[in-house]
């Protein structure tokens, strides 16, 4: 089983990351620990993993480079892999209580049930364009008559990126949102105006199992 429990947006990540973090350093206390069987070096690591991915977030906030971008997703994807592995080895079993793993945002597996294991549905959605840096993706289920994402889904991974050229596939787009509900608006900066955004989008359910992608779509960024 895929377990893709991490946040999609870079803003939920960074949040969710750090509380993790803080928890941890609260259960591990030196003054009065409750929790002794994480090493200290491990959750060392796992600081610096998030400090490096947050240095990395904070400068795309203020610069809309692609090179920023690029270099983020890749320290993402590597303090991914460091939390990832800290959380299978400390946080899944006993001290850990299942209120622990809830404070903390971790999903329960003895909970979830077993279905949606794969996703069939495919999105449909049109680009608006009403203010200035500003897209608004309307998204519904293919061939649905109403615009209601599918039930036991988190909802659309809305992929983007402003290039000079149409993209090969979806996959090549590198930023990735994860929209709750329809519409979603996708803000951009002064010195894309002008420029072609191109937008694929792909449903994902509670479990972090994705779908089909939709057809890419393009529009100039007003």
């Amino acid at each position: 089983m895929q377990t893709d429990y991490i946040p999609r947006q870079d803003a939920e990540l960074d949040n969710w990351f750090r509380n993790i973090i803080e928890y941890v350093e609260a259960k591990t206390d030196k003054d009065n620990p409750e929790w002794t069987h994480i090493p200290r070096d491990r959750i060392d690591e796992l600081k610096a993993a998030y400090d490096a991915w947050h240095a990395a977030y904070l400068l795309t906030l203020s610069r809309h480079e692609p090179q920023l971008t690029r270099e983020k997703n890749r320290v993402r994807l590597e303090s991914e892999r460091v939390l990832r592995d800290f959380i299978k080895q400390f946080l899944r079993g006993r001290p850990v209580t299942n209120l622990d793993r809830d404070y903390m945002g971790l999903n329960n597996y003895d909970l979830i049930r077993t279905d949606h294991k794969e996703v069939h549905e495919d999105v449909e959605f049109e680009l608006v364009l009403r203010r200035i840096r500003e897209i608004i993706v309307k998204f519904w289920i293919k061939g649905a008559s109403n615009k209601a994402k599918p039930h036991g889904y988190n909802g659309a991974v809305i992929a983007w990126d402003v290039l000079d050229a149409p993209p090969a596939r979806p996959e090549d787009l590198t930023h990735h949102e994860l929209a709750s509900r329809t519409p979603y608006t996708i803000k951009f900066d002064e010195t894309q105006r002008g420029k072609t955004v191109y937008i694929a989008a792909q449903w994902e359910n509670r479990r972090g199992i994705k779908g089909p992608w939709s057809e890419i779509q393009s529009a100039v960024v007003p």
